[in-house]
């Protein structure tokens, strides 16, 4: 059916003599607006493109599809799919869709024979804009967007909309302009011989340009990406031999430019969001970039290859650059805050630690300058506040109060002892660098250092944080209370270990009500991070669905997943995790140790989120100071240093585990993650040996067990140091009329498992002095010695209500077969999959019985799991009685006889009597216990 109104179409025709439609200022926009987004030379959905005239007569992905029919309307595709008369229909529904009025011009524009542009056919209609003129109102203001320094500090470059100005620092006068064409200048920069200028501009939604312009003569040199980048620029760099450019914008896309021939070179994978700024390493081999993603990456300049994604910055990063010296990578953007890597991935790939990461201004930083002698950084926010920090330290040296607009261009002199700030009103102002002053920490007055104390074997030593002279020493045990009383401390701390020696540091901070959130780390004696272990990728995948808190153990949804096996250690930008359960198919994802609640994180690695999108790797781990065979992926160097505890037990407070690689001496280094400090950002930290310990905590006291029927009890562990071992829970003193599954297991590295505690059909509930009898032990071998926890009682024991229903499980087929002792019993292999199945006795119950998704299977051993239940879990439908299911061994399950059990969650929560599972290997094989 026709949508257009039927009187405008009389109109028109009416005015057809009249009126005759033009390509270029009637179709040209209109296909611009509706169909150019995605069918263009770039994207080319449906290999189709509107972008040219000529791409548009020439059709679609098959011949017969005309798309264009000159003076045929009703055999033109494109006018039937925007009238909705064809599928698919265009544009998207979702998408802004064009008026009754501007059909009638495309149908028009067909009808009188669908003319083409009086010039070039080939011409992008991206190329071009048509826009109104707008008159303007009140008193012009010329804000500065860039501004920069040549390299001999004779001249200043200052980028105003479309013109960049020369100025002579001396005189102050303009020597001459730069006419921009392209719109805003986004960016500016001197070439490091000063001979040749580069401007990034561009408009929006069409090109992105930088052009390259002679300092002496004024004189437009060549321009570069028009043709490529599809937005705004809002950077070119050229590498420190002159010889390359980098340019990048809000296309996403870096490009690598020949400065020399204009030469297009390669591209690097980029960002998921405009890329606002770049830099070169002093060595020309590495770019670094900052991007509206919330990341910041690092590139191999001659092979475009990714070595690094900075972790932890929460919001767009606008400003990036190294130091002068090549140790360090500093980063800035809409979190508020500066960071600080250590830059070390320089030929491969490698994790570029944070040194600091300071609260820097009360809005987003929107620029940076580092000084030449690497030992300054001006920074300037959208809170209009102006601020100098000393470097690597990155300590607040002053700040130069409230400005009259906000800065958007900082610049310091070669020299290194003045910077310039220019501001979006065109105001600029200079400013000198002052030696930093000493400010006392607030709440502190200087003290004579502390000498070790003697350790008395077993006994803490208690100490107080000392200011002044040199680091003060550790020992084992001892604790110190401190305080990171400035914004930007670091408190230090210096201990002596043996090769070989294991120590726990923790901080006591949050659950102290101090407002530290604290990091720690141990460096060596020289101040370096201490390597922990290598990671090397062996897999490389990608977060599929939805971006990761820094809690949830479950659905991590990874690409490839199914070549994936569990226990593998998977890495995400800086957090190491461990796979636990595999997904249910391809709308879930792997659940992550412990399977349950937060989840942990291995190597002392600190839990972040994670953005949809963001790469992950397989990774096998190496000792510290390998140099694995090169397999094409990366490989990652984890140090000793920690944020958030990584068992989730303590909060923000920090934790970590330090096994010393060599005698010597080393550094324990406490800081505030954010950077800030004060008097209120007190701790306690703690130096000691491993304990390793365990508690269980017993789910499902106080039952009331119905006749017939069980509930279930749960056993949850908590391990403390480093114990892995397996623990047997046992259930004592039950009378007759109740059993248990005892002794249960929880396996190695596991932290739960579950009980039934099932009631014959004549159980009348215990007697307060009955219930007292029973008795619950958890008994584990901690370092070679046997250790027994007592965990109480049940409580109460009542008699429940009537079972909403009887569930059991029994055998299908030749699947299951009774044991001597009477408890069904399946045995199954790894890599195997046998049924078994569920009955019911609905005693009156109608609706729908669920057992659970991934957790349906109760008591499991580790790595065999319920399979093929689907997105709705394992059930039995409404009039229906029983269900075959599914139990599947993966192959890293261990040989091991266990009792397991369903249980309903439907009303009541009734369970199954256990019965019994046997892995084996099978001939030949072995099996890991």
């Amino acid at each position: 059916m026709n949508r257009i109104i039927p009187c405008l179409v009389i109109h028109l025709a009416l005015l057809s003599d009249a009126f005759s439609v033009d390509y270029h200022t009637d179709v040209a926009p209109l296909l611009r607006d509706y169909c150019a987004g995605c069918h263009n030379e770039f994207d080319l959905e449906g290999e189709f493109s509107v972008e040219t005239f000529a791409s548009l007569m020439k059709g679609g992905e098959t011949e017969d599809e005309i798309i264009v029919a000159p003076g045929k309307p009703d055999a033109s595709f494109l006018l039937r799919t925007i009238q909705h008369d064809a599928d698919p229909a265009m544009p998207p529904k979702k998408e802004p869709q064009p008026t009754a009025e501007e059909i009638a011009v495309i149908q028009q524009w067909i009808q009188e024979g669908a003319k083409g542009p009086a010039v070039d056919a080939d011409v992008s209609i991206l190329s071009t804009l048509t826009v109104p003129d707008i008159a303007p109102s009140g008193k012009a203001v010329s804000p500065i967007t860039a501004a920069e320094y040549s390299p001999d500090g004779r001249f200043l470059a200052i980028a105003q909309f479309a013109t960049v100005e020369l100025r002579d620092v001396k005189s102050g006068k303009t020597l001459r302009r730069f006419p921009v064409t392209d719109g805003k200048v986004n960016a500016v920069h001197f070439s490091n011989d000063g001979k040749l200028l580069v401007t990034a501009s561009g408009i929006t939604g069409l090109k992105g340009v930088a052009t390259i312009w002679n300092v002496a003569s004024g004189k437009e040199v060549r321009r570069i990406g028009e043709d490529s980048h599809r937005d705004i620029l809002f950077d070119a760099e050229f590498s420190p031999d002159d010889k390359l450019l980098a340019t990048a914008g809000y296309d996403r896309v870096i490009r690598l430019w020949d400065v020399e021939t204009g030469k297009y070179l390669r591209q690097f994978p980029s960002h998921n969001g405009a890329v606002y700024d770049l830099a070169f390493s002093p060595d020309g081999k590495v770019l670094a970039s900052a991007s509206g993603d919330s990341t910041g990456k690092v590139w191999h300049v001659e092979t475009g290859k990714r070595l690094d994604t900075l972790n932890q910055p929460q919001g767009e990063q606008l400003g990036i650059d190294f130091t002068p010296d090549g140790k360090y990578i500093v980063g800035v953007g809409a979190d508020n805050r500066i960071r600080l890597w250590r830059f070390l991935s320089k030929d491969q790939p490698r994790i570029n630690p944070v040194v600091h990461a300071r609260f820097g201004h009360e809005d987003a930083i929107i620029d940076m300058a580092i000084s030449s002698d690497g030992k300054w950084l001006a920074t300037s926010s959208a809170d209009r506040a102006l601020k100098l920090w000393s470097l690597p330290d990155l300590k607040q040296v002053e700040s130069f109060g409230e400005q009259e607009d906000v800065v958007e261009a900082l610049a310091f002199l070669p020299s290194g002892k003045a910077f310039m700030a220019a501001r979006m009103n065109g105001s600029i102002s200079d400013y000198t660098v002052a030696a930093p002053r000493k400010v006392a920490a607030k709440g502190k007055a200087a003290q004579t250092r502390l000498a070790a104390p003697e350790l008395v074997e077993g006994k803490m030593v208690m100490l107080k944080e000392a200011e002044g002279g040199e680091l003060q020493k550790l020992t084992v045990p001892s604790r110190i209370d401190g305080m990171i009383g400035e914004p930007g401390d670091v408190d230090e701390f210096v201990f002596s270990a043996k090769a070989g020696e294991e120590w726990i540091f923790e901080i006591d901070a949050e659950k102290s009500k101090s407002k530290l959130d604290s990091k720690i780390a141990v460096l060596n004696a020289e101040g370096e991070p201490v390597e922990r272990v290598v990671l090397q990728a062996v897999r490389d995948s990608w977060l599929t669905f939805r971006g990761k808190d820094s809690k949830a153990s479950g659905d991590f949804r990874v690409q490839n997943w199914s070549e994936m096996e569990l226990n593998e250690f998977l890495y995400v930008n800086g957090e190491v995790v461990k796979l636990w359960h595999y997904p249910r198919g391809p709308d879930s994802g792997f659940l992550v140790y412990p399977g349950f609640g937060s989840r942990h994180t291995f190597f002392d690695t600190t839990p972040m989120a994670h953005p949809v999108g963001q790469p992950c790797y397989i990774v096998r781990a190496f000792p510290a100071g390998t140099e694995p065979s090169p397999n094409g992926l990366p490989v990652y160097r984890i140090f000793y240093e920690n944020d958030d505890e990584s068992r989730r037990m303590a909060g923000k407070d920090s934790k970590l585990s330090f096994v010393a690689p060599k005698d010597g001496d080393f550094r324990i280094a406490v800081a505030d993650v954010r950077g800030s400090g004060g008097a209120d950002f007190h701790y306690k930290l703690t130096a000691r040996r491993p304990n390793p310990d365990f508690s269980v905590e017993v789910g499902g006291k106080n039952p009331k067990v119905s006749p017939g029927s069980g509930k279930e009890l749960s056993f949850t562990v908590k391990r403390m140091d480093g114990f892995d071992g397996p623990i047997d829970v046992v259930v004592e003193g039950l009378p007759e009329t109740l059993s248990v599954t005892s002794p249960l297991t929880v396996e190695r590295e596991q932290d739960r498992g579950f009980a039934m505690l099932n009631a014959t059909a004549d159980f009348a509930g215990l007697t307060e002095e009955e219930a007292k009898k029973i008795k619950v032990v958890a008994k584990a071998k901690v370092g070679g010695k046997a250790v027994a926890k007592s965990l109480g009682d049940l409580g109460k024991l009542e008699k429940g209500p009537e079972p909403k229903m009887l569930i059991s499980i029994e055998p299908d087929g030749d699947n299951g077969k009774m044991g001597e002792d009477g408890v069904l019993e399946f045995t199954l292999h790894p890599g195997e999959t046998i049924t078994a199945n569920v009955v019911v006795d609905r005693l009156g119950f109608e609706p729908r019985i669920d057992f659970g998704k991934e957790d349906s299977g109760r008591n499991l051993p580790h790595g065999v799991y319920v399979d093929n239940i689907g997105l709705n879990g394992l059930m039995i439908p409404v009039g229906k009685s029983e269900q075959r299911f599914f139990l599947t061994a993966s192959e890293v399950a261990g040989e091991t006889t266990r009792l397991f059990h369903l249980r309903s969650t439907s009303e009541g929560k009734e369970g199954a009597r256990p019965v019994r599972l046997r892995v084996v290997a099978k001939d030949g094989d072995v099996v890991k216990n």
